[in-house]
């Protein structure tokens, strides 16, 4: 499916020139001589304003595209938006969301996680089908008559092609959302751990530090002690010294013998 396929829209007028449909919400009109260059600014345009997180919008495909067909219309787009082709001011950029947009199709892991979500669209799309149909009974019948026909066709319908493009912007975001909520969590404890590890590591060099000091005054305290234990009155061997005794006068050193009271 590339971008001028027949389903697109385009169309010659009376006059000769050609009428190209760029999805931009506008119409280019083109004069054949110099096509090229308008049609670069029509799918400039329409690059830069797709959903960021559908790498096949970005290549206009479908969701059932194949790997070859990714890398066709890769090469096809990328020479129209080309920075040295495209007078699109912002041909960068759009060249740059192409080529990223295929790196992300042909990455097995990207695009299955993408496909995914796309399938995830489908089933809540075909429920809410079916409930449309209990209640249409027509349609109903009409689904089991033609054995899945009916669905089939259903699926293939523009409709249901725009149904799946929105609901699959809706999965992708909430999951985008969901991503970032997580990554931001994770930044926040990883900020947290580094924190406590921080304070941790300050505490035990603290701790280390005071060890140190208490160390290098080891001989200081151990001189002062020489020093008030040579200062301090030497009691000599076998002198026993009496007891302090309680006075009823704490002026009075002497010992009072207790006065009778009759």
């Amino acid at each position: 499916m590339g971008y001028l396929s027949p389903g697109i829209g385009n169309r010659k007028l009376k006059d000769g020139r050609i009428l190209y449909h760029c999805e931009s919400s506008k119409l280019e009109l083109c004069e054949s001589s110099n096509s090229m260059g308008y049609l670069s600014l029509g799918i400039g345009n329409r690059i830069l304003s797709c959903f960021k997180l559908n790498p096949f919008d970005y290549l206009n495909l479908s969701f059932d595209s194949s790997i070859d067909e990714v890398k066709r219309q890769y090469r096809k787009l990328s020479l129209l938006v080309h920075p040295d082709k495209c007078k699109h001011p912002q041909a960068k950029e759009a060249f740059g969301a192409l080529a990223k947009a295929q790196q992300l199709l042909l990455d097995p892991q990207e695009r299955d996680y993408i496909l995914n979500q796309v399938n995830a669209a489908k089933e809540e799309l075909r429920a809410k089908w079916k409930k449309q149909l209990k209640k249409d009974t027509a349609s109903k019948l009409k689904s089991l008559v033609t054995e899945g026909k009916f669905d089939q066709e259903h699926e293939q319908s523009e409709e249901f092609q725009h149904q799946l493009k929105l609901k699959v912007k809706e999965i992708l975001t909430d999951q985008e959302w969901r991503r970032r909520k997580m990554a931001m969590r994770i930044s926040e404890e990883e900020g947290r751990l580094k924190k406590d590890e921080e304070e941790t590591k300050e505490m035990w060099k603290r701790k280390r530090e005071h060890e140190e000091q208490w160390e290098g005054t080891r001989e200081k305290r151990v001189s002062s002690w020489r020093d008030f234990m040579k200062g301090g009155k030497k009691v000599k061997k076998g002198e026993i010294r009496p007891p302090k005794l309680k006075t009823e006068d704490p002026n009075k050193s002497y010992v009072q013998r207790p006065v009778k009271r009759g």
